[in-house]
């Protein structure tokens, strides 16, 4: 684009450096002004977009979560928003509904590339979920390495009760004890799992 005006001059002078100017650059500033207003436009559109895809992969992960029967609200979800988090959260709901009804290996499988997530409820949660699996098909070393990947201290108390469930399925009264304690000791006072924690250490002296 041209220089602007000379500063100087008369007024009348002034007013043809003007005139001549908008002349020789009028249309690259119409262009400017044409493509600045697109891209705010564009955003904008894309924001709105962002929004009804986030909403469509919310109401079809509500959809299975109040109805774990309706697996064709699972299946769409995970393929028209797989790399959303309420595909992750979805899949969590699966795989309980594999455990619950004994299908270890395959809750399992679901939950596993979850323990890699960016999103730290989601890996949390799944490498809780995975210990549980570990130890019930006994694999207690997978469940304590599991645990042990787990950087997160706000999950601590619940990682430090799930210790303690593999230390007495191992007979390990000591370690069971320790985990305990310790999770006793991360959890709010008097909640339903302090309590629940507290049974199993009365249970176990």
């Amino acid at each position: 684009m041209k220089n602007f005006i000379n500063v100087g001059g008369t007024e009348e002078e002034q007013v043809e450096q003007i005139s001549k100017w908008l002349k020789s650059n009028g249309l690259q500033i119409v262009a400017g002004i044409v493509i600045g207003l697109s891209a705010i436009w564009g955003w904008g559109q894309y924001g709105d977009y962002q929004d009804k895809e986030a909403e469509n992969a919310r109401t079809l992960y509500l959809n299975y979560a109040t109805d774990t029967s309706n697996t064709g609200a699972y299946d769409q979800l995970l393929s028209d928003y797989g790399s959303s988090s309420y595909a992750d959260q979805a899949t969590l709901v699966m795989a309980k509904q594999l455990f619950d009804a004994g299908s270890y290996n395959g809750a399992l499988s679901l939950i596993e590339p979850l323990i890699s997530s960016d999103d730290i409820a989601i890996n949390s949660t799944a490498a809780l979920r995975a210990a549980s699996v570990y130890l019930q098909l006994g694999q207690h070393d997978s469940a304590l390495s599991t645990l042990d990947s787990l950087s997160d201290t706000s999950f601590s108390g619940l990682v430090n009760n799930m210790k303690g469930d593999i230390y007495v399925d191992l007979g390990n009264t000591a370690d069971a004890q320790t985990h305990y304690t310790l999770a006793l000791n991360s959890v709010t006072a008097n909640s339903t799992l302090s309590q629940l924690i507290q049974i199993k250490l009365d249970d176990l002296n």
